[in-house]
């Protein structure tokens, strides 16, 4: 599992690390994201969806993202 730290990261620099991160992960894997911008409780379930990967779990400032293509 791979974990990006992106606590103390303003809008939208979560988001963009964690695209860059994507294509490094095997289908399957999943990728917990650390972000304490509380506009990344929107933006992460929105990347997921538009990207049609699953968010597997957001609490605690804690994303954990599933590759599924």
């Amino acid at each position: 599992m791979t974990t990006l730290d992106c606590r103390g990261m303003l809008c939208p620099l979560p988001v963009i690390r964690l695209a860059q991160a994507f294509p490094d992960l095997a289908v399957g894997d999943t990728i917990t994201v650390l972000a304490d911008d509380p506009a990344a409780a929107t933006d992460i379930p929105a990347w997921c969806r538009m990207r049609s990967q699953e968010l597997v779990s957001a609490a605690d400032n804690q994303y954990v993202v599933r590759k599924l293509a």
